[in-house]
């Protein structure tokens, strides 16, 4: 499964400016920790603003045509799959080589939204906050799944007010 996202940004000098200050601070606004929704989840450290770049999901660049196949590779050994789309071309496979973010669990009510930003000519991920974010509270945002074929529905279980019971 593959997320993708959207989140509105500021001009391009203000985004490489924030951007350049996220990657140096981002470890001292979140942690890894067990979650309530599922596995894993990551955590804010600190009280995190709205509209602040809280991280970046990273991973290995791969290509459409090695994702599918990869997806069926760590299916069949009962891996967690951890992949997110930047276009139709590629996609980032953060399943054995990312960071915490590929922690980053699902809800239907997030607090964060995940934005393609262009980097120095290369497509960046990024995780931005949504509304303000209280220190201890668990970072989300919407995977954005596609709608697949009715046998193959993936369960909610983020409990929001508003959940729509499937990721699909």
């Amino acid at each position: 499964m593959i997320a993708s996202g959207n989140a509105n940004l500021n001009s391009q000098a203000q985004i490489y400016t924030r951007y350049k200050t996220m990657k140096n601070e981002w470890r001292s606004y979140v942690a890894l920790g067990r979650s309530g929704i599922a596995g894993f989840g990551l955590y804010a450290k600190k009280d995190i603003n709205m509209n602040q770049m809280v991280t970046e999901y990273v991973g290995e660049i791969i290509r459409s045509e090695v994702c599918e196949i990869r997806e069926k590779k760590y299916a069949q050994k009962n891996k967690g799959i951890y992949m997110f789309r930047i276009d139709s071309e590629f996609v980032i496979d953060a399943t054995e080589c990312g960071n915490m973010a590929r922690y980053i669990n699902h809800s239907c009510d997030p607090n964060c939204v995940t934005q393609i930003v262009n980097i120095d000519n290369t497509k960046k991920i990024v995780i931005f906050a949504n509304r303000p974010i209280r220190a201890g509270e668990e970072l989300t945002y919407d995977y954005q799944f596609e709608l697949e074929d009715t046998k193959d529905k993936i369960p909610c279980l983020c409990g929001a007010p508003n959940c729509v019971k499937w990721m699909n």
